[in-house]
């Protein structure tokens, strides 16, 4: 960094700490790496500072994954299983994940298979909007199944 009547240019180590402490700066590595390393003359504390404000921009620009949750019974009915499925459609078009799962209640739960073969044809039928990311999972007495949308 160009000082007050302090050119910037290749400076010995022991040159460059001297010029930092006339300024009453510090002297920062800013490349370790490069063949001699690069080292500028700065305030530490506001380096620190430019530094975290840069990498909470790029964390605040991250896609953010939202994950929206549809419920079924084992024995759901077909006018509830399509109200669903244009609700899962409709989520998975705005790029957000569908976490479809079947509830078991009580006795219900010998019926696993009728709410393995229901969430399989779910994924079938929003095939072209999602993929699945993991098979139907018995997980106590919910049975569940993640899926992404498709990219655009």
């Amino acid at each position: 960094m160009v000082g007050e009547g302090i050119e910037a240019g290749v400076y010995p180590i022991h040159k460059a700490r001297e010029i930092a402490e006339a300024q009453g700066l510090d002297l920062v590595e800013i490349a370790p790496q490069a063949e001699p390393p690069v080292c500028k003359v700065i305030d530490y504390k506001k380096f620190l500072y430019e530094l975290k404000k840069k990498q909470k921009e790029i964390k605040s620009k991250a896609a953010k994954v939202i994950v929206k949750e549809i419920r079924f019974g084992p024995q759901t009915d077909d006018h509830d299983f399509n109200f669903k499925k244009n609700h899962a459609i409709k989520f998975l078009q705005d790029g957000n994940k569908v976490k479809a799962y079947v509830m078991f209640r009580g006795r219900s739960i010998v019926f696993k298979e009728q709410g393995e073969l229901l969430l399989l044809r779910f994924v079938q039928e929003l095939e072209e909007y999602g993929k699945p990311e993991q098979l139907p999972q018995l997980e106590g007495k919910r049975m569940i199944m993640v899926i992404a949308p498709k990219k655009k």
